[in-house]
């Protein structure tokens, strides 16, 4: 899905690098995190909080990633990308306990296979 034109897999050590610093920045983010995922509950109060994230998340994927690809456009589809958003900030806020790594692993070994 990334805008590369090297086909590269990664590997194991690397995948594994990834996760560990993936959940080292949720335990850091993980107060603006938790800010983003309540001012969806209650969008009339916090709407400022979800938009700006919303509009961010998606200039970081025109950005990095290949919008030709059809998984791409769901992602920046605005009518249905508040859900996976929300799915992937809950992952996020899960992998900060002491087996957050092993939890964000499996799931990602779940979304490749």
């Amino acid at each position: 899905m990334r805008n590369s034109y090297v086909n590269n897999n990664i590997k194991v050590n690397e995948f594994d690098a990834l996760i560990k610093i993936t959940v080292e920045m949720s335990k850091y983010l993980y107060p603006y995190i938790r800010e983003i995922l309540k001012s969806k509950e209650d969008i009339k109060e916090n709407s400022i909080i979800w938009s700006d994230f919303n509009k961010r998340f998606i200039e970081l994927i025109k950005e990095r990633f290949n919008v030709d690809s059809m998984r791409v456009k769901k992602l920046l589809n605005q009518t249905e990308n508040g859900e996976i958003i929300i799915k992937y900030l809950l992952i996020l806020s899960f992998c900060i306990s002491n087996q957050g790594y092993q939890k964000l692993k499996n799931f990602l070994y779940d979304f490749l296979i």
